[in-house]
């Protein structure tokens, strides 16, 4: 690391609990030069002073080190096998089930959760806790309005049930956002709390370094029951489950032994 950019993770982990050197670096740093170059700034120490003295640029920093792309039911083959293969195991040993989707961004993950939970359950026992880093993103999920784009592989039924047309967007309906509370949360400082039965972690591994996976993944299997479920992204096999007490339960779906 440059020692402009080194200074520059050592100012944001003291201002914000944020350690940046957990992030792929080459990656972090294109995505924070192109940020500071288009507000105006010539280096990471002018706009570290910057960030001191203004909150809502700082915010928009955190809305920008984030990735916030999703859609509803993402790779939808993999939701088919949760609906159909993992939430009835599941449910065979519980019918409340514990359940969170980590690093949700804007909402998508939790509210697809939901709705493929009730296809086992009415929603009355239907319970979810949805985490991420960005406030922004959180603000945005929790009005849950999203473009016609991000229903692309909603079935057919589950979006004119749960979804209400506003204009050229879609508004989830308050049943489903009822069952989802969300929450600020740094996955790679915060503890987590433990017992569930099933843990939704997609498409944001693949920005940490090797180390910080391999914490989380630890992290995430200490979280879980005995035969609880890790369901992460399509880019995110995990190779040796054994080392955090998993087994394969299917493909991207890890059980804890």
């Amino acid at each position: 690391m440059t020692q402009d950019y080194t200074e520059f993770v050592t100012f944001i982990n003291k201002k914000t609990g944020i350690d940046l050197s957990l992030y792929k670096e080459a990656q972090m740093k294109r995505r924070l030069t192109s940020l500071y170059e288009k507000k105006g700034y010539g280096s990471f120490r002018d706009f570290s002073d910057k960030l001191n003295a203004d909150q809502a640029l700082l915010d928009e920093f955190l809305d920008r080190m984030t990735i916030n792309v999703s859609e509803f039911y993402r790779n939808a083959k993999r939701w088919e096998v949760l609906q159909n293969r993992i939430l009835p195991e599941l449910l065979k040993r519980s019918s409340k089930l514990k359940v969170w989707s980590a690093a949700c961004s804007t909402g998508e993950e939790p509210y697809s959760l939901a709705m493929v939970m009730s296809t086992h359950q009415p929603l009355s026992q239907i319970s979810i806790t949805a985490s991420d880093l960005d406030k922004i993103a959180l603000e945005k999920a929790k009005v849950g309005l999203y473009a016609e784009r991000a229903l692309a592989e909603v079935p057919s039924d589950i979006k004119r049930k749960y979804f209400l047309q506003q204009g050229a967007f879609y508004k989830v309906s308050d049943e489903i956002k009822r069952v989802v509370s969300f929450k600020q949360q740094n996955l790679l400082n915060d503890r987590f709390e433990s017992g569930y039965d099933l843990i939704v972690c997609r498409n944001v591994m693949i920005y940490f370094t090797e180390e910080a996976k391999d914490a989380l993944y630890h992290k995430f299997s200490q979280a879980l029951k005995p035969g609880g479920i890790l369901f992460v992204g399509s880019t995110e096999q995990i190779f040796n489950p054994s080392r955090y007490g998993f087994e394969t339960a299917d493909t991207f779906f890890y059980r804890k032994i």
